[in-house]
């Protein structure tokens, strides 16, 4: 199936369901103007200061890191936290709303990502669901509670050449050790799962009470591949939007090749601006 064939078929899918699953990876904000960490270098090109320390996405989205050089890893957080507040959500998000509109069970966001723009886009936030975690709340690096909380009080300033926190790093509440963000990092055995278990919660609720679901998947590649395998276990009406992996069995979906913005908006014109 080519692409145009792909899209006017997806978007009888959007058409006809009464429900729109929303999942999205790391490439659903590249068009917002979000870093692609894809590859070390393109890791280093976002955080240059990072490569005098030789490190990679992996080594600094660690926990280990709040331990032996907590500056750093809150320097490279602090930067993320600040740059994911100031970043205004693309034109896709307001299509995606468009469509759930119209739905009788609206729409529930499945993502991996930890930025926040489904919220900042005017999603509800009991209809999103975030598998990793988010940069938005915070907890304790001992995880001396499963509480989280909101990170809105702390406003990090960050030395751009060290890539080092200089304000003061935040605190538990609860102990008044460091906290860090309700993030799952590589190789975390401290996460605190309680928020994003409670989120996963009343996103299995909703899908019991869909009957026609369509499923929009957006900028989930296969090296993360949790995005895509949550996709495809709600087939048979799978969109996979990505610009190079958009292969996907088709007695589970059709893949459109492109970025999310472009993609969105190519299937929003063949339903005619509306659903």
């Amino acid at each position: 199936m080519d692409n145009d064939d792909a899209i006017r078929h997806a978007a009888d899918w959007i058409r006809d369901a009464d429900g729109l699953l929303i999942t999205a990876g790391a490439g659903m904000g590249v068009d917002s103007g979000l870093p692609d960490f894809r590859g070390t270098e393109g890791f280093w090109r976002a955080y240059p200061a990072l490569r005098h320390h030789g490190f990679s996405f992996e080594d600094i989205a660690n926990p280990a890191g709040f331990a032996s050089n907590p500056r750093l890893s809150w320097g490279f957080y602090g930067h993320r936290l600040a740059l994911y507040r100031a970043t205004v959500p693309h034109a896709g998000f307001d299509i995606l709303l468009k469509w759930a509109s119209t739905m009788k069970h609206g729409a529930f966001v499945f993502t991996s990502n930890v930025d926040g723009q489904f919220q900042k886009a005017g999603f509800d936030v009991e209809r999103i669901a975030e598998c990793h975690g988010t940069i938005h709340r915070l907890q304790c690096v001992e995880a001396c509670t499963e509480e989280t909380w909101p990170a809105d009080a702390f406003l990090p300033i960050v030395n751009e050449t060290t890539c080092l926190l200089e304000n003061a790093m935040p605190r538990c509440p609860h102990c008044n050790g460091l906290a860090r963000p309700n993030i799952l990092m590589f190789g975390d055995w401290q996460w605190v799962e309680k928020y994003a278990d409670r989120q996963e919660r009343r996103l299995a609720t909703w899908l019991e009470s869909v009957e026609r679901l369509a499923v929009v998947e957006m900028g989930a590649g296969r090296a993360l591949p949790t995005v895509r395998r949550f996709s495809e276990r709600h087939g048979p009406r799978v969109i996979r939007i990505n610009p190079r992996e958009y292969a996907i069995p088709e007695v589970v979906g059709l893949g459109i090749s492109g970025g999310a913005s472009e993609a969105l908006q190519l299937l929003d014109n063949v339903l005619g601006g509306s659903v």
